[in-house]
């Protein structure tokens, strides 16, 4: 497959286990990207407003279109994804990256206070079941395009692995038979509700000859 035309895509994420995925994902569509960091976009407060919406697109759009104004117009993709759990009325849900309200941690310290409230709410719970959903987008000069991917899965009580992120210890994904912490990136994107977005995305914009 060839190159997007134009300059990279501007990955819009400062999460390091994102970049990691999304980087993988495009060198396999053949689609050039870069990170905030390689265009200069240093962090702003201002971006953590952004996810304010009640739904994954509506907040992916808001990141995706934010971040396009800071990069001068060039072609920018974000996501917002989170953790569903019917059992627990689909929470956390769009508020999944700060659900445990622990404005003072970040990275590591912070998905373990997430987990850590997730197995709290689970305890004495039986039906496990969760999902976790990933709205994708892109903003260019033809306008915006957001497509959505899941998968579903069982929340187990042990994490286990450490090649994911987030919830993926604690996420016992039920195609791969494994949770998504002990998968590696390939395993992990053939099912991933990020993988399948992207692709999704990828897929639309190839159909419409946006690429």
């Amino acid at each position: 497959m060839g190159t997007a035309p134009g300059a990279p895509w501007v990955l819009a994420t400062r999460s390091d286990g994102k970049l990691r995925e999304l980087r993988a994902l495009f060198a396999c569509e053949g689609i050039a990207v870069v990170d905030l960091r390689e265009v200069g976009i240093d962090e702003s407060p201002e971006e953590e407003g952004l996810e304010c919406h009640e739904t994954f697109e509506e907040n992916a759009l808001a990141k995706a279109r934010w971040f396009r104004r800071r990069a001068g117009n060039r072609i920018v993709i974000a996501d917002d994804s989170g953790l569903e759990v019917p059992a627990l009325g689909n929470v956390p849900g769009v508020r999944s990256k700060r659900w445990s309200g622990r404005r003072e941690l970040d990275g590591r310290a912070l998905e373990a206070a997430n987990n850590a409230l997730l197995i709290e709410r689970l305890a004495g719970v039986s039906a496990r079941g969760a999902r976790f959903v990933c709205a994708a987008a892109w903003c260019g000069p033809r306008g915006d395009v957001v497509a959505l991917g899941e998968v579903e899965g069982v929340i187990v009580e042990a994490p286990s692995g450490a090649e994911g992120f987030g919830y993926d210890p604690h996420f016992h994904a039920l195609e791969l038979g494994m949770t998504l912490g002990d998968a590696d990136v390939a395993l992990k994107q053939a099912v991933s509700h990020r993988g399948r977005a992207f692709r999704a995305l990828v897929a639309r914009l190839r159909a419409d000859g946006a690429i």
